[in-house]
């Protein structure tokens, strides 16, 4: 028998999660709760046992309309009967959401034990209802335009519905399938988009659905003008340049949510807020931008540990406008046992091209094993910070003054003491599914710069020199987990090392380079035995991350096993690895991910904790 009605006649048509029937005694029942002895609930008046595979056993004993009449305390053995009678439909019902459709359903009554009845529901669901067909039909302007957008949308819904032929059917994935296509449709181009009608047709015979549904786009939108409210204090026109908005754009939910985030973040507003106007025209439909300005000065303290460093303190004061020149001064002072600075950063608003000027000026005390860096920068350019772009053209002056036992004149400019001029240029690019927790993409980053070092009173000579730097970051899934690898290599093409300041040159070693080794412990042999920073640079790590399981689900802490190694030189022989092995424990916190490693540096042979919170590319 062909059926077009849940159960008994199956019709799902955008049809809720299906609801059990009302019992037919129940109005005789006169109100099952005025039959409770006063005082309290009553002792359940008889038990349910149900028999059946698990899934459709735990559904009954949690939704079986019977339950609740449980607490009618002096239920007699005819209204009991009238009860299990429409049961057997109320079980019906619900296994058919389940895809069952032509279950055999047996309730009988049971042993009396005492004065407490018993009923038996057994339930034989025989076989699971599957996808017959499915067809997805289109109404609107996605079905009569032919724009290259709206056949690609009509592609994509299709090729993502989520419950497809063969697949078994069950009420829930019915309605989550109708609500991702609607949702595929809604949030790109078409944002009055609606489910006209859908069907499920049931065959209980054969255990097969025939599906169809009909989406309706309504008309194409595009993006109208931006309408600002909330700003007072700051420059106008920084929200349409933080948005990237353009008008004749076409609807994208993506795009008003990337450009909440980017006014989220730009440290000028609390809150904001990113809409199209619903009842706007759809050729030009108005963009509502409403934004909560942050306070204009801002002071932050912080507190913080880190292996590489010890403890440490920070101080940051901002202030978003600074009078007559309309940038932003964020000015920071750090104190910490290796590496104390202070830094002032100067940013302009940003333009029409997303690019704006900065100034940095900081000082700062390097603290190794061997040697004391006393360095100074001044930098000004400008930079570009995109959704997964970043770009910076800056000139830059770096001096360093580096202090250590039984340096010599030669050793300490050798060491990175000095002076110097540069160009640079930098650019990063992020492609990773999610940040700050990615479970597979990649990052790149790339370092260009070329100057020449300064005369000084130690260095009489100048000499020119180039410096390229490259980076790469990868995660990939890998047997219940994913592999993290990242590289680094660099160079400083010139004759020696004399003359060009320390944080032009490259060491390595610590939280974020080689674990097993301290801060900053990988460099070449000075003269005098010390270690100190080289012109060549390469470093690699492998890293397996797997979930810990908890209550047979993944949890928010890793385990993880790595490899680590990394080698300084001033030539391409004197680059001799520096290994390190470990195991560590990762936890997803709300500031970042958190990192407690346990590592043992090859070379020196022992063991070194790292513990660092953060990720950054």
């Amino acid at each position: 028998m062909r059926c077009l009605a849940l159960a008994a006649c199956l019709h799902l048509a955008a049809l809720p999660q299906a609801r059990a029937q009302e019992p037919p005694s129940a109005a005789g029942l006169a109100g099952a709760s005025a039959r409770v002895p006063p005082g309290g609930a009553a002792a359940a008046a008889f038990d349910i046992t149900v028999h059946a595979p698990e899934r459709v056993r735990e559904l009954l004993e949690k939704h079986l309309e019977l339950q609740r009449f449980r607490a009618v305390a002096d239920l007699d053995d005819n209204e009991l009967a009238r009860l299990l009678v429409a049961a057997a439909q109320n079980v019906r019902d619900l296994v058919g959401t389940l895809g069952y459709f032509s279950a055999e359903v047996t309730i009988t009554q049971g042993n009396t034990v005492g004065d407490k009845k018993s009923v038996v529901v057994t339930v034989e669901p025989g076989a699971p209802t599957r996808a017959a067909s499915v067809v997805i039909n289109f109404s609107g302007d996605i079905a009569t335009s032919s724009d290259a957008g709206a056949q690609a949308q009509r592609a994509d819904i299709q090729a993502r519905w989520q419950l497809p032929e063969g697949q078994l059917f069950t009420q829930q994935m019915w309605d989550s399938s109708k609500a991702q296509a609607l949702q595929a449709l809604t949030t790109r181009r078409y944002p009055a988009g609606k489910l006209a009608d859908s069907l499920a047709d049931i065959e209980p015979t054969s255990a097969q659905a025939k599906l169809s549904l009909r989406l309706d786009s309504g008309p194409l939108y595009r993006l109208g003008p931006l309408k600002v409210t909330g700003v007072a204090r700051y420059d106008p026109v920084l929200v349409p340049r933080l948005t990237r908005l353009r008008v004749g754009d076409e609807y994208d939910q993506k795009q008003l949510s990337d450009a909440q985030q980017r006014l989220s973040a730009s440290g000028y507003f609390d809150a904001a807020y990113v809409f199209l106007d619903p009842d706007g025209a759809p050729a030009a439909a108005p963009v509502q931008v409403q934004v909560r300005e942050a306070p204009l000065k801002k002071v932050i303290l912080g507190v913080g540990v880190s292996t590489d460093s010890g403890p440490r303190a920070l101080l940051e004061y901002t202030h978003l406008r600074v009078p007559g020149i309309g940038w932003r001064a964020a000015n920071k002072v750090q104190a910490d046992r290796k590496t104390p600075f202070a830094q002032t950063e100067w940013t302009s608003v940003v333009d029409q091209r997303d690019w704006r000027w900065v100034a940095l000026a900081r000082v700062e005390r390097l603290k190794d094993t061997d040697l004391t860096t006393q360095a100074a920068k001044l930098r000004f350019g400008r930079t570009k910070v995109g959704d997964r772009i970043d770009q910076s053209l800056f000139l830059q002056y770096d001096r360093a003054q580096v202090q250590g036992a039984g340096l010599l004149f030669n050793a300490a400019a050798q060491a990175g003491g000095g002076s110097a001029f540069t160009a640079n240029y930098s650019w990063s690019g992020r492609y990773f599914d999610s940040l700050p927790f990615p479970d597979k993409g990649y990052g790149l980053g790339a370092e260009v710069g070329g100057g020449t070092t300064l005369s000084t009173a130690e260095n009489a000579q100048r000499q020119r020199f180039a410096r390229v730097v490259g980076r790469w970051f990868g995660v990939r899934p890998l047997a219940g987990g994913r592999l993290a690898m990242r590289a680094e290599t660099g160079a400083v093409l010139a004759k020696n090392s004399n003359g060009i300041p320390s944080l032009q040159l490259f060491r390595a070693g610590g939280d974020s380079s080689v674990r097993g080794y301290g801060f900053r412990d990988i460099g070449i042999t000075l003269p005098n035995g010390v270690t100190g920073p080289g012109r060549l640079l390469a470093v690699g790590s492998v890293e397996w991350q797997r979930p810990l399981i908890r209550n047979g689900l993944p949890s928010e802490f890793e385990n993880t096993f790595f490899i680590d190694a990394g080698a300084v030189g001033d030539a391409v022989r004197g680059l001799k690895p520096a290994a390190g092995i470990g195991t560590g424990v990762r936890w997803r916190s709300p500031i970042g991910p958190l990192q407690i490693d346990l590592a043992y540096g090859v070379k020196v042979q022992r063991v070194r904790l790292h513990v660092s919170v953060g990720f950054l590319f």
